[in-house]
């Protein structure tokens, strides 16, 4: 076996130190396009880093909601660049480079519809309805990961009581800002615009369905549904609008912008359920952020207890 002493070795054949420093990254990414799927996606946080110095909060008075998961929490730089914003782009990448075209403030959310008090919310004023509180949830997303993240917003519910639907208020519909020149992903085709999403008015109500306007004790990034987002913790996380601007009650179920879409793959009530596959792959089992191998994936994301008598009776498979 021949052994080169270092002045026999050419210059070209030493590895560069940026290479050989991060070399566990390459391997790691090799093996995740290996298990990530025919898409070859490789996940952030597989990678062991330093711990993230706690994050200095700038929303004031946090409540603490005894409804929270106490499952560790995904880092706060994975939970604000890998994200799903197809206003900003299709892939998880994008909406962190592109969202800063996002002008957040001003704000102005419209309730209307079949309500007695409509009523077009200043974003200041509508975080005011009621105490903001943090929130830790799971996230459970379509493709087959999740994350857990400490959410900051109020329960959909105080608003829905204050401005008194009417007996007519069935289901609540929410619509995402229209503008293609902050939101360039909007002049793509790739979706029916503006997004639009649905609940059923008792889903609404229900006390874990949140409006979001931070995560982390921060405001909400851009990248993340800035200024304000639903949060739905039993259902996939396509149901989780962003940058909403609009909340309508109406009499009849909405069409979503996936549903209408896809509506083979996406049907309206979207709740978390391993036993429905997507019809393109099995969601049985997920993969937590942070996490090289999967896990089971829990009936409603694991919220049952508090939700399964909101669908007792109906067909999940049927109503998937």
């Amino acid at each position: 076996m021949l052994i080169k002493k270092p002045s026999d070795i050419k210059s070209s054949e030493i590895t560069d130190e940026k290479v050989y420093r991060n070399r566990r990254k390459f391997i790691l990414a090799a093996v995740g396009a290996g298990t990530a799927g025919a898409a070859g996606l490789t996940l952030p946080g597989l990678l062991a880093s330093a711990p993230e110095p706690p994050l200095e909060p700038t929303i004031q008075g946090l409540v603490k909601s005894p409804l929270s998961t106490d499952e560790p929490q995904t880092p706060f730089k994975d939970v604000a660049s890998y994200n799903n914003f197809y206003e900003f782009g299709t892939d998880k990448y994008s909406p962190a480079k592109l969202a800063g075209s996002l002008k957040p403030r001003p704000w102005a959310v419209s309730v209307e519809g079949e309500v007695k008090r409509a009523k077009t919310y200043d974003i200041d004023e509508l975080t005011k309805i009621a105490p903001l509180e943090e929130r830790v949830y799971r996230l459970r997303c379509v493709e087959g990961w999740s994350m857990v993240i400490p959410w900051a917003g109020f329960p959909l519910g105080a608003l829905i009581k204050q401005v008194e639907p009417t007996s007519r208020a069935k289901f609540v519909e929410f619509v995402t800002l229209l503008d293609p020149k902050q939101m360039p992903g909007q002049r793509s085709g790739v979706l029916a615009w503006p997004y639009v999403e649905g609940l059923r008015l008792d889903e609404a109500m229900h006390p874990l369905t949140i409006l979001a306007v931070g995560l982390y004790g921060q405001l909400l990034p851009n990248q993340n549904g800035a200024p304000i987002r639903l949060v739905v913790p039993w259902k996939y996380g396509f149901k989780s609008i962003k940058s909403i601007v609009r909340i309508r009650f109406v009499e009849r179920q909405p069409t979503s912008a996936w549903t209408r879409s896809a509506p083979q793959e996406y049907g309206f009530y979207s709740n978390v359920n391993p036993n429905v596959d997507h019809p393109r792959w099995s969601q049985a089992r997920e993969r937590r952020i942070g996490e090289f191998s999967k896990r089971p994936t829990l009936i409603f994301n694991g919220y049952g207890d508090q939700v399964a008598q909101l669908y007792q009776g109906m067909d999940l498979k049927k109503n998937y």
